[in-house]
């Protein structure tokens, strides 16, 4: 009898720290969304990852932000060591969209968009 099935070794594999102890760090991601007044907080904490290796992409309202690790920065091969997806709501302004490493966290700051747009009745046309 198998106790663990393929299934299930797929689809933990990707949620393993696969770099935990390597150079005596840990490698855990931590996201946060926080709410702000003018507008959204994406927080990312991983311990003893360095800022040049975080990627922050954006695709069809889609946010991904991952790490890597590449033993020197020459280096073609990498070893993922975390990803997270977030599909982000219509109120946000994707155009002004910005990331800025503080700390030991990542921060990817979403405005809100302009609220002041009043709505307005769309007149129907006869044919």
């Amino acid at each position: 009898m198998n106790l663990i099935s393929k299934d299930f070794i797929r689809n933990i594999v990707p949620q393993l720290n696969l770099l935990n102890t390597l150079g005596g760090g840990v490698a855990q991601a931590a996201m946060r969304v926080d709410k702000r007044e003018k507008g959204v907080v994406v927080r990312v904490a991983v311990p003893s990852v360095r800022p040049e290796n975080f990627h922050v992409v954006l695709a069809n309202n889609v946010l991904t932000v991952y790490a890597e690790y590449r033993h020197s920065p020459e280096d073609t091969v990498s070893a993922p060591l975390f990803s997270r997806v977030l599909t982000l709501p219509s109120n946000l302004d994707l155009s002004r969209i910005d990331a800025v490493f503080e700390g030991q966290e990542l921060h990817v700051r979403i405005p809100y968009r302009n609220t002041t747009d009043t709505p307005r009745e769309i007149n129907i046309k006869q044919r």
